[in-house]
């Protein structure tokens, strides 16, 4: 698989695109495509519209965007099979996507990610996840998938060498199993090893790959059921989506993350790894946040996205580039009023209340949408 990672998130004014005739003169503009969410993922990114349809763009090597081809694109391209889904979540080589009838996943399955009961790989549109369980939302880490009922039960399936599924064993599996400990979860979020997971009480738990303290126990020890993340903190939600580390979002605004030290946002220089929940230091009061593979963001009440870590692409949406982390959160610029942001491996997406999507960082593969392979250093328009 080519190099670079993965992570759901609605632009005042939507982007319009213009097309003009030959000798017939000019077409009227074509209406712009807004989304209700938008996930941003390794190297491609997708979203869905309020009616249902998914689009995705990026890097289409292992059929990831689910458009029936391995082509990459630059900007979306509507996913095969006519499937109406609420929402889609973007991962390493694969997709997932959630509808009234059940789970679809397509792309990368050689772990069993996909989740219908074989390892046939690439799938290259939406395939029903095996089992007939019903998930009110599913994550797709790098090779793996969970999802959690109505019920609150938890579900994970694909790669599972680090115990990122969570049901006690290390064996790949490539149908739904049920994460042990009888937690009842009101969400989950799948990372590129490790998974994490919040109760509606606020109880934050994690397992899989620890060797960052990303699981935030207090130890580096990885975990193949969950463990409950220390500190006594009560979270709103909890986001694993990246590789070494995990944030979360209290119900007052505050964001801790813990793991990796150059993506925790706490200012610290002494470059030591933090095994329980560390608070982000800079005052800002966050609606939610987003742990991306090298960097982190977050989006306030009022619609300002902040970003730190690692900015070598521009991911951090500052209009500038460098090596050095950034330790605290730097506003995002270009004045655009967000209602969620999503980071992901060393580029960043976010959506407007009104439905319009904005990215920036890497592009190699136009996994920002913007009809282009030029990384951006301040938030660009998808394109239609």
């Amino acid at each position: 698989m080519r190099t670079g990672f993965l992570t759901a998130i609605a632009v005042s004014a939507p982007l319009v695109i213009v097309a003009c005739g030959g000798d017939e003169g000019p077409t009227q503009p074509a209406a712009p495509l807004t989304f209700s969410a938008v996930s941003v993922g390794y190297l491609h990114t997708c979203g869905v519209t309020a009616a249902g349809a998914a689009f995705c763009w990026g890097e289409n090597f292992l059929g990831q965007l689910g458009d029936g081809t391995t082509t990459d694109r630059s900007s979306p391209v509507l996913v095969a099979g006519g499937v109406s889904f609420a929402t889609v979540s973007a991962g390493g080589g694969h997709t997932c996507g959630v509808t009234a009838a059940g789970a679809y996943c397509w792309g990368y399955n050689q772990d069993g990610e996909v989740g219908d009961g074989g390892t046939i790989s690439p799938r290259l549109g939406p395939v029903l996840v095996a089992g007939g369980v019903t998930f009110t939302a599913v994550s797709a880490g790098f090779n793996h998938t969970c999802g959690v009922t109505a019920a609150g039960a938890a579900f994970c399936w694909g790669e599972n060498f680090l115990g990122q599924l969570g049901d006690g064993t290390t064996t790949n599996r490539s149908n739904p199993v049920l994460v042990a400990g009888g937690v009842s979860f009101a969400a989950v979020s799948a990372g590129a090893y490790h998974t994490c997971g919040n109760t509606a009480e606020g109880a934050a738990y994690c397992w899989g790959n620890n060797s960052e303290g990303q699981l935030g126990d207090g130890t580096t020890t990885s975990r193949a059921s969950p463990v409950l993340v220390a500190g006594g903190v009560s979270f709103a939600a909890v986001s694993a989506a990246g590789s070494e580390h995990t944030c979360g979002v209290t119900a007052a605004g505050a964001a801790y993350c813990w793991g990796e030290w150059s993506m925790l946002g706490g200012g610290d220089m002494s470059t030591t790894n933090a095994l329980t929940p560390v608070l982000v230091v800079g005052g800002v009061s966050f609606a939610a946040v987003s742990a991306g593979f090298h960097h982190t963001c977050g989006v306030t009440a009022a619609g300002a996205a902040y970003c730190w870590g690692g900015n070598n692409y521009g991911e951090l949406g500052d209009g500038t580039t460098t090596i050095l982390t950034r330790l605290s959160p730097g506003l995002v610029v270009g004045g655009v009023s967000f209602a969620a942001v999503r980071a992901g491996d060393r580029y960043t997406c976010g959506i407007t209340a009104a439905g319009a999507a904005y990215c920036w960082g890497w592009n190699l593969y136009g996994q920002l949408g913007d009809g282009t392979t030029t990384d951006r250093l301040t938030p660009v328009g998808v394109v239609q």
